[in-house]
């Protein structure tokens, strides 16, 4: 969920049109939550989406949940280090991270989250890395403020990922 928030706040800071749409399954903690991100320049009629242009997928319940929706030339980004066997769909382009492993080298596998949203960030542009960052700063409360580089760090190693 934070990492929707995250990328709809950094579209809002850019002055695009935000839709942020969470999901919370019927479980209590730790259960299935998803959430649906739209971005546009134009207004936004509806929240709901059917059929994503962008999945990002961070484990195996996720995948076979939700992994069909994918449009049809729509990419998948996908949390490899969680997901290993799976080689994506023949009709989409899928950028495989190992988002759990990269996590777990920065001390911290619970910024995941974080590098994949730098590895969406890097591969479609949607916001800058800046609007990102400004964004994380913004949205992290006072008393968790010492989250917040190993977070960037995440963000910038996701990039990282997609651009070199």
């Amino acid at each position: 969920m934070f990492t929707g928030r995250l990328l709809a706040y950094s579209a809002m800071l850019e002055g695009k049109e935000v839709s942020w749409f969470p999901s919370y399954g019927a479980e209590m903690r730790g259960g299935a939550a998803n959430c649906t991100v739209i971005i546009s320049d134009e207004m936004i009629g509806s929240p709901v989406v059917n059929n994503p242009n962008i999945l990002l997928v961070m484990n195996e319940t996720s995948m076979q949940r939700f992994g069909r929706t994918l449009k049809a030339g729509g990419i998948l980004i996908m949390n490899a280090s969680l997901l290993k066997g799976f080689n994506g769909r023949p009709d989409v382009e899928t950028v495989q991270i190992k988002a759990t492993d990269i996590a777990e080298r920065l001390g911290n596998n619970q910024v995941a989250n974080m590098v994949m949203l730098g590895a969406l960030i890097g591969k479609t542009g949607v916001v800058s890395l800046d609007s990102a960052l400004n964004a994380l700063r913004e949205m992290v409360p006072k008393h968790k403020k010492d989250i917040i580089i190993i977070n960037e760090t995440a963000l910038r190693r996701g990039i990282k990922e997609i651009v070199y």
